[in-house]
C-alpha cells in the first residue's frame, strides 16, 4: 500500500504523489536546457524540489539527447572551509552518483586522477572538462544542497564553474542546475580568505534564471489527497479538505504530514471506513505541534537567528518593521516562514506556522510556569469564563512579572507568558489561535474549549503613546465580530519606565466596546 511520504524524495510506487514535472514550467526549463544555461531552483525545505530535479533527470536520460546526473553536495559541509577536503568529497560524489546512474566506472579513476594532479581550486572544473570531452552526449548536472556550503569552499565552487562555462558543451557541462533553499543572490559567503562578504550573484554572474518552486494549490491538494481514497476507499470530508488547505496553505510537507498522520498514525483514521474529517485534522495537526517533527523543529530554530527575530519579533508584537534590508526579508521568505500577502505586505505562511512560532517562544515560560491547579474548570470538565479569569489576575499577579525573564523575545514577553499560560489551560482539551500582522500595534487571541469560545486582545503601552484604550476597544469590537461573540478580553500591558509594580497596578474592569460588546479589562 502507499502511502503519504514526509522523508525525501518521492518513489511513485511508493508514495502518493504529483507529478513532479508538473509542478513547474517545463517547457521553460527544456528551453533553457536546450540553449545552454545555467540556473538556480530554490525552494524551502521539503517541498519537492529534489523530487523534481530527479524526475527531469530521467526524463533527460530516457530521451537519450542528454547525459544528467543528480549528485547531493551536503556531505561537503563537513569540510567548512577546508577547500582540498571538500573539493575531493564533491568530486568524488559527482563520480560516484554518475556510475549509480550510468554505470560509468571510468570516472573513479578520471576523479582520482584530476584530484591528484591540479590543485584544490582547480580540479573540479579539470574533472567536469575531462568527462564533458569523454561523454558521447552533452552533460547536465544537478547539483543539490549547494547552499550547504559555506566560505571559501562555496567560493571555490562557484567560480570553477564560472571559470569552465566558456567551453560549454563540448569541454563544460551543457547546463548545470544549483539547487538549494535560498536564491543565489540572497547568498552572503563569509570566507576568510576576503575581507567582505562576497555575494552568490558577484561570484556566479552566469546564472540565466532562478526558478522557485511554488507551494501546492488547493485543486492539487485535494488531488493528493484523492489518491488515498481511490487507493483505499476512505474519503475526505469536504470540510476536512477544507481543513488541510486552510491550516498548510499548500506547503507540500505539512500536507502529506497531516494526511499521513490522519490516515496511518490515528487509530480513527487507520479504519478505512471511517471518514477522514476536519477533527481528525485538527488532531494530527496538534500531534505534529507537541511532538516537534522535525520539520517544524528546524523551522522554530531559526527563530534564534538575530535577522529571523528582527523580523518576526514586531510582527508578533503588531508593530511596524522598520528598515529590515531586503535581503533578510527575502531571506524568511526562501524559508518558507513567511509569504507576500496580495496586495503587498508579509504574513507567517501558514496557520500552522502561525501557532508554531509563538507557541515555541513561549515554551521557556511554560517551562518555568509553576504547578497551578486548574480551578477555571466545572465539575462536568466544562470550562468557567469568569473562574479563568479570576485565575488569570491571581496567576499575573504572584508570577507574571517574575516570570518576563524567561520569554526569549523581550519586547513581547508579556504577551508569551500570557500565552504559556492559557496554553496550560487548553492543553486539557482546547486550542488557543493566534492572529497577528505588521503594523496593527495588537495581538489577538481565540481560546476554543468545548463549547467556550473566548476572544482575548493584547495590546502595549508604550513609552511616549497614549493609552492604547480606546484603539483596542475599537479593535477588540472588530475581532469579536469576526468570531461572533458578544463578550471578549482585553488585556493592556503597560511597559512605560517608572510605574508601579505590577502587584500593585493590577486591576480589572468592566467596560464595553463602541458597539456595546461587553468586554473584561484588565491593565497589567
Amino acid at each position: 500500500m502507499r502511502f503519504f511520504n514526509t522523508e525525501g524524495p518521492v518513489r511513485p510506487e511508493m508514495h502518493y504523489v504529483l507529478p513532479p514535472l508538473e509542478r513547474w514550467d517545463l517547457d521553460e526549463v527544456l528551453r533553457m536546457i536546450e540553449q545552454q544555461k545555467y540556473f538556480l531552483l530554490h525552494a524551502p525545505r521539503q517541498t519537492g524540489k529534489t523530487s523534481c530535479l530527479l524526475a527531469l533527470m530521467e526524463r533527460l536520460n530516457r530521451n537519450g539527447h542528454y547525459l544528467a546526473v543528480y549528485a547531493n553536495l551536503e556531505t561537503a559541509q563537513a569540510a567548512r572551509e577546508n577547500i582540498a577536503l571538500a573539493m575531493t568529497d564533491i568530486v568524488q560524489t559527482i563520480a560516484a552518483e554518475a556510475r549509480l546512474e550510468h554505470g560509468d566506472t571510468g570516472l573513479y579513476e578520471l576523479a582520482d586522477e584530476m584530484l591528484a594532479r591540479n590543485a584544490p581550486t582547480r580540479a573540479l572544473r579539470e574533472f567536469l572538462t575531462q568527462w564533458s570531452e569523454r561523454s558521447e552526449r552533452p552533460l547536465v548536472l544537478f547539483l543539490d544542497e549547494v547552499d550547504a556550503l559555506v566560505g571559501d569552499t562555496l567560493v571555490s565552487l562557484l567560480r570553477q564553474l564560472r571559470g569552465g562555462y566558456r567551453q560549454r558543451p563540448r569541454s563544460f557541462p551543457n547546463t548545470i542546475v544549483l539547487c538549494g533553499v535560498r536564491d543565489l543572490r540572497d547568498y552572503r559567503i563569509h570566507a576568510s580568505s576576503e575581507d567582505e562578504p562576497i555575494t552568490g550573484g558577484s561570484a556566479f554572474n552566469i546564472k540565466a534564471k532562478s526558478l522557485r518552486l511554488g507551494d501546492f494549490n488547493a485543486e492539487e491538494v485535494t488531488a493528493l489527497l484523492a489518491e488515498h481514497t481511490q487507493e483505499t476507499g476512505q474519503v475526505f470530508t469536504p470540510e476536512a479538505l477544507a481543513r488541510v488547505w486552510t491550516l498548510t496553505q499548500g506547503q507540500p510537507w505539512l500536507v502529506n504530514a497531516l494526511a499521513y498522520e490522519c490516515c496511518f498514525e490515528l487509530p480513527a483514521g487507520r479504519d478505512r471506513a471511517h471518514p477522514i474529517d476536519a477533527d481528525l485534522i485538527d488532531q494530527a495537526k496538534e500531534n505534529l505541534i507537541l511532538r516537534r517533527v522535525t520539520h517544524l523543529d528546524q523551522l522554530a530554530d531559526k527563530l534564534r537567528e538575530p535577522r529571523v527575530r528582527r523580523i518576526i519579533e514586531p510582527m508578533l508584537a503588531g508593530n511596524a518593521l522598520g528598515e529590515i534590508p531586503a535581503d533578510e526579508r527575502d531571506y524568511l521568505i526562501d524559508l518558507g516562514l513567511l509569504r507576500r500577502v496580495n496586495g503587498g505586505g508579509l504574513a507567517v505562511a501558514n496557520p500552522i506556522y502561525r501557532e508554531v512560532l509563538p507557541r515555541t517562544l513561549a515554551s521557556g515560560p511554560m517551562d518555568a510556569m509553576p504547578q497551578i491547579r486548574p480551578t477555571w474548570l466545572t465539575a462536568t470538565g466544562e470550562l468557567d469564563p469568569e473562574a479563568l479569569f479570576a485565575a488569570f489576575l491571581a496567576f499575573w499577579r504572584q508570577h507574571g512579572e517574575a516570570m518576563l525573564g524567561s520569554a526569549p523575545y523581550h519586547e513581547i514577553a508579556p504577551h508569551l507568558v500570557l500565552m504559556a499560560f492559557l496554553q496550560r489551560v487548553v492543553n486539557g482539551g482546547g486550542s488557543l489561535e493566534r492572529e497577528y500582522a505588521i503594523g496593527r500595534g495588537r495581538m489577538d487571541l481565540c481560546l476554543r474549549y468545548g463549547r467556550l469560545t473566548l476572544g482575548i486582545e493584547l495590546k502595549v503601552w508604550r513609552p511616549g503613546a497614549p493609552d492604547p484604550l480606546t484603539e483596542g476597544l475599537t479593535q477588540l469590537d472588530d475581532y469579536l465580530a469576526g468570531l461572533g461573540l458578544d463578550c471578549g478580553w482585553l488585556v493592556i500591558f503597560d511597559r512605560r519606565p517608572g510605574i508601579p509594580p505590577l502587584a500593585e497596578r493590577l486591576s480589572s474592569q468592566d467596560t464595553q466596546t463602541p458597539s456595546g460588546r461587553a468586554v473584561r479589562l484588565v491593565r497589567a
